[in-house]
Order: structure tokens, then C-alpha cells, then sequence
């Protein structure tokens, strides 16, 4: 099998390396690839990669992901997460290839506490939101075979994240104010590599099985909650934290206004994944602290 990787270097894309080469030859690239082009923003010229290399499965991990900046820049957010993944999923129906997207929670409007189902009615509240709602429309209609995952607060050891931030934090600050009222499931770009390789290898099998799936990690958790595991653990294992636990002080989203609304209910209902593919998902807290345990 031969597989083309795009936004190899991203944290999916880095662990994507990994877990896809056991099931066969891995293409990857990134926007800075010379001698093809994967540059997301022009998604055009992503047919001439695709066509070149004549893979068996697209694998797409790569996106706009400033949520913030998308707001001011709504025509490139489109490009790279609408445009490019639509371009991708002709391509792949013209070879007769699989193509594998993720997708966010941030194509629902947070409301409600209950975790939203694949069927849920969708209602983005920011720009990138709506790109990546684009993006599954899409490769929905090209009629190509597709793997579409929505997760949520994905993090690796890898570059920066929430947990890092807190830490650093957390060793310079005697107070902190972290948002208490969005829930989610902090979800390891590990997590969602080997999830990914497993359902790719499935499908291979069972064709039928191709469509939209939520996949993020088991539980749920406020950034409050997440922000006072990962302290918490730190500080068990002896790392130099200066805040007190009753320092870590919750607030809600309206005190910590951002130019892209988020939703305050990022829970998703992951049971339909778990049962077509055979899977187990682990709890947030398990990924986390394997994260954790990985840094310097």
C-alpha cells in the first residue's frame, strides 16, 4: 500500500509517521516539500502531487489551526480547510483512493452538556469552524472513499501545549486563572496515529465501514480540571511548581474574551467509532500522564 502523508510535520502528522509505516510505504510531506507540492493554501496544485504519486490512501493531517487568526483571515482558512480536502477527495475518487480528515468539534456550537453524535446538527461559531465543516462537506460530496474523525484538544509531547503551559506557569506564578466552563477530552495526537492506522487497516477489509466518526479520548474535563491534573501530577513527582492547589482559581469563558468564540461543550460520543472498528479509548487522564512523563 502506498500512502501519502500530508502535514507530516505537525504533531498528527509526526506520530502518523509512525504508526502508518507498518501497513506500508509512507509519502510524507509538508508545506516546505521541494519536489512536491503540499502546500494546503493553494489547493490547485495539490492535483499534480496527488496524480504523481498515485497513492492508495491520502492521508490529510494537515490545517489551519490558528483559531484566533482565522478570523482575520477567512479566504486562506478556506483554502487550507474547505478547498484543499475537497480538491483531495476528487483527486482520491478519480484513482480510487481512500482519504483519510480530521475534523474538529468546533463544527458544533457548544451548547448543551450532553456529547453530540455523528448525526448531531451542526452550527459552527467561528471562521475555522466553518472551513472545517467545509472541509467534511467537501469529501462527503465528492463520493470518494473517506475516513473523516472529529476530535478535540489534541496535544503531543511534541511542540507546545496546554500542559506545558500550565507548568511553566505554574513554576513562575503564585495564581492562576484557567476557564472552567468548556468541557471536553484532552486527546493525545498518539492516540489519534494508532486509531487512525487501525481503522485504515480495517477498512481495507471492510469497505463499508468508510464514513464520519468521532475520536477523542475517553472522560471529559473543564481546562480548570485539566490545568489541576497536570499540576497536580507535577507536583507529585517532585517537579519545582510554585502555585498553591487553591491558587488555581476557575473563571468563565466571558472573563477571558478571544476574537473566535469557542464552544463550551466539546463533548463527543465516541460509540459508534468504538464499535465499527473494534476499539477501546482510553481515558484522558492515561495519555496525559504518558505525555507528561515524556518531558524533560
Amino acid at each position: 500500500m502506498k500512502i501519502l502523508l500530508l502535514g507530516q510535520g505537525g504533531q498528527v502528522g509526526w506520530e502518523l509517521q509512525r504508526a502508518l509505516a507498518p501497513l506500508g510505504e509512507v509519502i510524507g510531506l509538508d508545506r516546505h516539500s521541494r519536489e512536491l507540492h503540499a502546500d494546503l493554501g493553494q489547493p490547485e496544485a495539490l492535483a499534480a502531487t496527488v496524480r504523481a504519486v498515485r497513492p492508495d490512501v491520502i492521508v490529510n493531517a494537515a490545517a489551519h489551526t490558528a483559531v484566533d487568526k482565522a478570523e482575520s483571515e477567512p479566504a486562506l482558512a478556506q483554502a487550507i480547510n474547505a478547498d484543499a480536502p475537497g480538491v483531495l477527495a476528487r483527486e482520491a475518487a478519480a484513482l480510487g483512493a481512500t482519504l483519510l480528515h480530521y475534523s474538529t468539534d468546533y463544527v458544533f456550537d457548544g451548547s448543551g452538556h450532553a456529547p453530540r453524535d455523528e448525526d448531531a446538527a451542526t452550527a459552527p461559531l467561528s471562521v475555522y469552524g466553518r472551513s472545517k465543516l467545509g472541509g467534511e462537506q467537501q469529501i462527503q460530496a465528492s463520493g470518494c472513499r473517506h475516513l473523516i474523525l472529529r476530535t478535540s484538544w489534541v496535544y503531543a509531547a511534541r511542540g507546545g501545549n496546554f500542559a506545558k503551559t500550565m507548568l511553566r506557569l505554574a513554576a513562575e506564578r503564585e495564581a492562576l486563572n484557567v476557564i472552567d466552563d468548556q468541557i471536553g477530552a484532552p486527546t493525545g495526537a498518539e492516540l489519534l496515529a494508532d486509531v487512525s492506522a487501525q481503522a485504515l487497516r480495517t477498512l481495507q477489509q471492510r469497505p463499508e465501514l468508510a464514513g464520519l466518526y468521532h475520536c477523542v479520548a475517553g472522560g471529559e474535563v473543564s481546562w480548570h480540571g485539566y490545568a489541576r491534573h497536570v499540576i497536580e501530577w507535577a507536583r507529585a513527582q517532585g517537579r519545582p511548581i510554585k502555585v498553591a492547589p487553591e491558587a488555581i482559581r476557575p473563571i468563565p469563558t466571558s472573563q477571558y474574551p478571544t476574537p473566535a468564540q469557542r464552544p463550551l461543550n466539546s463533548r463527543l460520543d465516541t460509540r459508534r467509532l468504538q464499535a465499527a472498528f473494534g476499539l477501546v479509548l482510553p481515558h484522558w487522564q492515561t495519555g496525559v500522564e504518558r505525555m507528561l512523563a515524556e518531558l524533560p
